[in-house]
């Protein structure tokens, strides 16, 4: 059987991990991250779900959330399930924080919330959407699906905004197949969170069991021998269809998952849990290196930490002078099994999915960073004689 690697540096869960049993999941995060408390939930597009609705029930009168335009789809299904209206920012000139100039422009007094987003497990500017909240009244929602264990200054993301949310989704690191985590260091958000839980989250018999196979689908598949099968061979089929947006999984539907999550795949999440900060470290050590080996290529741009923070290290994200040496690069290596991706497709107005809740509208920089950028896994199975041959192939579509 082929040999197929992950597009994200996901931890592997083992047999043993899987056994019955009682932990308490969040607890344990909280204290791995040295925070006072973390809120478990289905999902990170749940959490942001919950938060939403809790911060619109504290400030009515406000109703708008602006989020950067090149992000995963799922955050503007969790915006309209919250009954808000969203708003697009632009990216800055090739980076994906939003353009600060267009931020004050956007931010008002109808703004509930911004929500800066920390990509590929790379640190965003939060400080730029605290300026910014903080002159209109509004609160600042991290967005760290991509970033647990992701660190500002010594602390966890999420803690410098009013709030923040981590993912626990396949690939994210640790994984549950599914599920969230929501932060915040302020008592009457947390006791608002609680409550917009109770009112939004219930039990789903169906959806627990549902999980339950998919994670011990996980635990048996997530493995270079067997991946082909389970993402290789969809992920072909669907490029062979000319849908990249199914390739890379960003077809989503508009029903959210709200449910509780069973204290059996906590017990998993926990036991695996204490290996998860040696397998950053590791993944870490490895990205820095391969980040070097990028920058000698002319014409990339890698994504690396900016000062004061360490980020976590799922994957690589680099971008290419223009579409058509992305694609070059793309054409071979996409299909090869080697990792080699793509993170979200589209701006958010070009989802077809999504013209019915995002307006169109111009966003050069966002749309261009979507036509020029790729993925490269950091996954522990690609070697550095695999890595080198993608490098070599990098330079010959950027030559």
């Amino acid at each position: 059987m082929a040999r197929e690697l992950p597009p994200t540096a996901g931890l592997p869960l083992r047999l043993t991990d899987l056994w019955p049993g009682h932990a308490p999941f969040a607890e344990r995060v909280a204290e791995w991250l040295d925070v006072d408390h973390l809120q478990l939930e289905c999902s990170g597009t749940a959490a942001m779900v919950v938060a939403l609705r809790a911060m619109h029930r504290l400030r009515p009168q406000r109703d708008e959330v602006i989020v950067p335009a090149w992000t995963c789809p799922l955050v503007a299904l969790a915006i309209h399930r919250a009954g808000l209206r969203l708003r697009l920012c632009d990216l800055a000139p090739d980076h994906f924080d939003m353009d600060f100039a267009q931020l004050c422009t956007l931010a008002g007094p109808r703004t509930l919330a911004i929500v800066p987003t920390h990509l590929a497990g790379r640190v965003a500017d939060v400080n730029a959407a605290l300026d910014v909240a903080h002159r209109v009244g509004a609160y600042v929602l991290e967005d760290a699906a991509q970033a647990l264990g992701a660190m500002q200054n010594g602390r966890s993301v999420g803690l410098l905004g009013d709030a923040g949310f981590f993912s626990l989704a396949v690939g994210k690191g640790l994984t549950l197949f599914e599920g969230g985590l929501l932060l915040t260091r302020d008592p009457v958000l947390r006791d608002a969170f609680v409550a917009s839980h109770r009112e939004t989250i219930h039990p789903d018999t169906k959806m627990d069991w549902q999980r339950a196979l998919e994670l011990i689908g996980y635990t048996l598949a997530y493995r270079p021998s067997l991946l082909s099968l389970a993402y290789g061979r969809p992920l072909r089929k669907a490029l062979a269809a000319n849908d990249p947006v199914a390739a890379v999984g960003d077809d989503f539907g508009p029903d959210i998952p709200l449910h509780t999550v069973s204290t059996w795949r906590q017990a998993v999440g926990a036991r695996a849990l204490p290996r998860l900060p040696a397998f950053l470290a590791s993944t870490r050590t490895q990205a820095l290196r391969r980040v070097e080996r990028l920058r000698r290529i002319p014409n990339i741009t890698v994504f690396d930490d900016v000062p004061g923070a360490q980020g976590v290290w799922p994957f690589l994200l680099l971008t290419l002078p223009d579409e058509s040496r992305r694609d070059a690069a793309l054409k071979t290596l996409w299909t090869a099994g080697l990792g080699v991706s793509r993170l979200f497709i589209h701006a958010l107005p070009d989802y077809g999915y999504l013209r019915d809740i995002v307006a169109d509208t111009p966003l050069p920089n966002a749309r261009s960073f979507a036509a020029r950028s790729l993925t490269i896994t950091n996954s522990p199975w690609l070697d550095d004689a695999t890595f080198e041959a993608i490098c070599t192939e990098l330079e010959r579509a950027t030559a």
